[in-house]
């Protein structure tokens, strides 16, 4: 089941620059930063207001980071929702009609599965599905 908004996904060039921008907004706020080396991205992300913001930068120039910048300039990227179980929802998704991104989970940012499903099927939007990974033996961990 798909519970809740986990975080905005924004495209930025340059990860400190923009950083240092959003620090001003939010002062205080604490800054988690990694690299996903699958996606091809530095992320930087903190909480406001209950909602993660994640700034993510293009660690090569073919990542899709990277293509969108090429193609829209920095901005909103993604809206990511919390779900229980990303291989099911992806699969109920894509049996009623949603065009998906990816088929099955892979791994993301804050040690999540993620799923992205086509913005063609959802108005223009590109949606994430992200949940926690599940501990060893624990369902869908083989599906992951």
């Amino acid at each position: 089941m798909i519970r809740a908004i986990d975080h905005i996904g924004i495209a930025v060039k340059d990860l400190d620059e923009s950083l240092a921008t959003w620090l001003v907004l939010f002062p205080g706020v604490e800054v988690h930063r990694e690299t996903v080396a699958d996606q091809k991205v530095d992320v930087a992300s903190f909480q406001v207001g209950g909602v993660r913001i994640e700034l993510t930068a293009a660690t090569d120039e073919d990542s899709p980071i990277a293509k969108f910048l090429a193609k829209r300039g920095e901005g909103i990227h993604h809206v990511a929702f919390a779900a229980d179980a990303v291989n099911d929802e992806l699969q109920r998704l894509e049996a009623g009609g949603i065009k998906l991104i990816n088929s099955a989970a892979v791994p993301g940012a804050h040690d999540k599965l993620i799923g992205f499903l086509h913005p063609k099927s959802t108005g223009g939007v590109l949606m994430e599905l992200c949940q926690d990974r599940p501990t060893a033996g624990a369902e869908n961990a083989a599906d992951a």
